[in-house]
């Protein structure tokens, strides 16, 4: 993904009938530029200039914060700058001010954040304009402190962006230069003051605390709301079950919650494993603390080491500062390590230490200091197999499967399909503000017809595409699945319809996956757990080109 690919009208939605404009899970508000000056007016003349700009800061600094996440989320950038580069993308297609950026380097594993943007039509210096006339001092507040608090969540540490010429002032164009807080070097104390740096992660960590109750209260209303329809279903943290597996798993997981211990969660992608997790951390006495996720299988070993425990200032070369590592992000709350069966050796034994000790060492320090944290951890591959060949530590597998939750695949949980499938119509339809939507009894036939060997995910995006397809209807019909739901499989998986040779239908498979995975064979690889070297020669005696 790159920056210039960015649409804003693809990345909205608008739901007239509820009167609200959405990106991604957030809601979003366009304001007059006049209203707004108006009000910058009034803050200045109520509280004073030296007040009001700090205010005006934060506000633009939570903005960008927010967007960044978001952005992150949503799609998968070709490098740290493409993702930077939103950021003015953004503002542009936003109507705040056209950006040029003139000079750019980033590394975000040597902590290297440098930029000049140059900024023209500046909604902000035109606004201070007609409300005070020419301005002795830069006045972009709200523009830098988004770009501020976007570079911010992006490097993993503070960056200051200062306005160092205005338009405002008299200047054909406004300009800006960023550094992280440490490369400002002198100049750091007057910024970190203009920006109020030591109240921004306070608030920001407040902020997240308040998102976790709501989140949590959602959930309650959820079980209550299922209560009162009397669904024989049952909806706990945002999973659905039904059928004996998992409402056996689910209440070994509610069991397990309760006791401050280390739990494994096992079972193929696409079941929920995460949202598993998360229902342990929102079910126990720490649920008031940071849920804090990392996915073990998506980082090199030293990057991966760095981000779990942190590091000291010279540790490696670019480690210009010391990081605090996620496990004390987690401090009072959870971590959950996805993949754990990716960690290299050298990381098993620092994890195997922490779990022995609850204590963590930061990468290039001679000390340790304690933790308070609950791990849980998870994967879809068969670590008692990989402890037999040598590939994961046996001392460090007793360690985290204190207790072992498996959750059983979609194919096996028949009785999950229908409710799991009312419960993502619902969501979706809410989402998109759309009148709710019923199964057809041939649609209904197809979904549990299928084996879903994408499992949960799968089925998750099927009912989605559908709900969009069905249009301005109210019945989701059977037409509008996707075609291979409706492939006529019987209960073991297998389709009768086009018998073919072994070697033709894993080929067929396969590259299904790889599809599946837009052309990423590591993904792939890993989901069907076989080597990434096996599947690439299984590629090159196909004649299936590299990946560009």
């Amino acid at each position: 993904m790159k920056a210039d690919d960015l649409d804003l009208l693809d990345l909205l939605e608008h739901n007239p009938k509820a009167g609200s404009i959405r990106f991604k899970d957030r809601r979003i508000l366009l304001w007059d530029a006049d209203a707004f000056g108006t009000l910058r007016q009034e803050l200045i003349e109520s509280i004073g200039l030296e007040r009001a700009r700090p205010i005006l800061r934060r506000f633009g600094f939570a903005n960008g914060y927010r967007d960044a996440l978001t952005t992150g989320e949503m799609f998968q950038w070709d490098n740290e700058v493409e993702w930077w580069l939103s950021c003015p993308a953004l503002q542009n297609r936003a109507g705040k001010v056209n950006p040029s950026p003139e000079h750019l380097v980033i590394n975000r594993d040597d902590g290297v954040f440098e930029m000049e943007v140059v900024w023209t039509h500046s909604y902000e210096a035109e606004q201070h304009r007609r409300v005070f006339g020419h301005a002795d001092h830069p006045v972009c507040w709200t523009l830098a402190g988004y770009a501020s608090g976007f570079s911010s969540a992006l490097m993993g540490e503070e960056v200051f962006v200062v306005e160092e010429q205005c338009a405002a002032m008299g200047a054909d164009s406004c300009r800006v230069v960023g550094r992280t807080k440490r490369a400002w070097g002198d100049q750091v104390e007057e910024h970190a003051a203009e920006y109020q740096a030591q109240n921004l992660t306070a608030d920001l960590e407040a902020r997240e605390s308040e998102l976790r109750k709501q989140r949590l209260a959602l959930r309650r209303k959820e079980r209550e709301l299922a209560q009162l329809r009397g669904d024989d279903a049952q909806v706990r943290g945002g999973m659905v079950c039904k059928s004996v597996g998992m409402t056996k798993a689910l209440q070994l997981a509610e069991t397990v919650a309760k006791v401050d211990m280390t739990a494994l969660i096992t079972g193929e992608s696409g079941v929920g494993k995460e949202l598993c997790a998360r229902f342990v951390h929102d079910e126990s006495g720490r649920v008031e603390g940071p849920f804090v996720a990392i996915n073990c299988g998506a980082l090199p070993e030293q990057l991966l080491e760095s981000e779990l425990f942190g590091h000291v200032r010279g540790a490696f070369t670019g480690a210009n500062a010391d990081k605090r590592g996620l496990f004390d992000a987690a401090r009072g709350g959870t971590i959950f390590l996805d993949e754990v069966g990716e960690t290299a050796p050298s990381t098993q034994v620092k994890l195997l230490r922490v779990l022995q000790e609850r204590e963590i060492r930061p990468v290039g320090s001679t000390q340790s200091h304690p933790i308070d944290v609950r791990v849980v951890a998870a994967t879809n591959r068969d670590l008692a197999a990989m402890v037999d060949s040598g590939e994961f530590r046996k001392d460090l597998y007793y360690r985290l499967r204190v207790v072992a939750i498996d959750l059983p695949p979609l194919r096996e949980r028949a009785d999950d399909v229908l409710p799991l499938a009312r419960h993502f119509i619902t969501q979706v339809c809410n989402t998109y503000g759309l009148d709710r939507r019923r199964l057809s009894p041939e649609a209904m036939e197809a979904l549990t017809g299928y084996v879903w060997p994408g499992n949960v995910r799968e089925l998750q995006n099927a009912i989605e595409r559908a709900v969009v397809l069905s249009g301005e209807g109210t019945k989701i019909e059977r037409d509008h699945l996707p075609a291979e739901t409706l492939s006529g499989r019987n209960g073991n998986g297998v389709s009768f319809n086009d018998v073919m040779p072994m070697a033709d239908m894993e080929k067929a498979y396969i590259l299904k996956v790889l599809e599946h995975f837009q052309g990423n064979r590591t993904h792939t690889a890993r989901a069907l757990q076989i080597g990434t070297n096996t599947l690439w020669r299984k590629l090159k005696a196909w004649g299936v080109p590299p990946a560009r």
